[in-house]
């Protein structure tokens, strides 16, 4: 089937402040996220091109909101909005509780997320020592 809800998700990962449940549909990612705290993701981008996410995201806000920093502006979307966020972008700011669904290409999706998981252990490993 090529459907998916959070209930159905058969891929969850719960990193604490972000709770993601996915799912691959036909080379997309459906992924529900609920995002408990404030989030600047700037650091788990150093790496990518631009150190900016190259992969384009669509979706919708279901609770409270989020930005995206671009070279030449932010963009803020706000529950009730359904969004498109071209490659370029960094997520730097949201509002605790902000719930949304996103659909991303598979493939630049795991590009993306190798160079994020990457930073976020080099990250720890530092704050471990």
């Amino acid at each position: 089937m090529l459907k998916v809800s959070r209930d159905s998700a058969s891929q969850r990962q719960d990193a604490g402040p972000v709770v993601d449940l996915r799912d691959d549909l036909d080379g997309y990612t459906a992924s529900f996220t609920s995002l408990h705290v404030d989030i600047d993701a700037t650091p788990f981008m150093k790496g990518l091109p631009d150190d900016r996410c190259q992969c384009p995201h669509w979706g919708y806000v279901f609770k409270g909101q989020m930005t995206a920093r671009y070279a030449d502006r932010d963009e803020v979307y706000v529950a009730g909005e359904a969004f498109y966020i071209p490659p370029g972008h960094v997520p730097v700011a949201n509002e605790p509780g902000t719930e949304f669904v996103w659909f991303s290409p598979t493939e630049e999706l795991r590009a993306a997320e190798a160079v994020m998981v990457k930073n976020m252990q080099a990250m720890q490993v530092g704050s471990a020592t």
